[in-house]
């Protein structure tokens, strides 16, 4: 019986650790890019410009209005409810605008109604309402419910703003 052996003879290049370390953060930085990139495939899949609806709310000074919740129904049917933390009434009276809901309609009418619960002046419950009909058309819609101060009643005042 004959016996062969093969030498298999394997071509090493020594390799460093920086060059390591500059292959990984290239994949990495690879690996997060295509990450991103299927996250902005998946938003525009699920919620494509052309359906899009954004609802924000934002605070104007605060001083006849402090919210404690907020309730959103669009077409009849709740779409959001949400429950204020003293950090987010905070963040609304120093000037921020809270996005706080997205969703996705068909073109056409459309009636959008908050509740809006609270304490207003001398600490008196409020539950307020206010409902805004609009034409949802082609290309992204925008909605802010804007609460403001009315001075000379010493009131809150609830408005929509939309624009596309």
């Amino acid at each position: 019986m004959m016996r062969m052996w093969v030498l298999l003879l394997l071509v090493v290049t020594p390799v460093h650790a920086s060059d390591l370390d500059q292959d990984m953060a290239t994949f990495r930085k690879d690996v997060l890019e295509i990450n991103k990139r299927l996250l902005l495939m998946e938003e525009e899949l699920l919620s494509p410009a052309d359906t899009q609806l954004a609802i924000f709310v934002s605070l104007d000074v605060g001083n006849f209005f402090v919210p404690d919740s907020i309730t959103l129904t669009l077409d009849g049917e709740t779409i959001e409810s949400h429950l204020y933390t003293d950090k987010e009434v905070e963040a609304l009276k120093n000037g921020a605008v809270q996005k706080i809901h997205t969703t996705n309609i068909k073109n056409g009418v459309h009636q959008l109604t908050a509740f809006v619960t609270g304490k207003g002046p001398n600490g008196r419950d409020y539950r307020r309402g206010a409902t805004l009909d609009f034409e949802k058309a082609h290309g992204r819609h925008y909605i802010q419910l804007k609460m403001e101060d009315d001075a000379a009643a010493q009131q809150p005042v609830f408005n929509f703003k939309s624009w596309k």
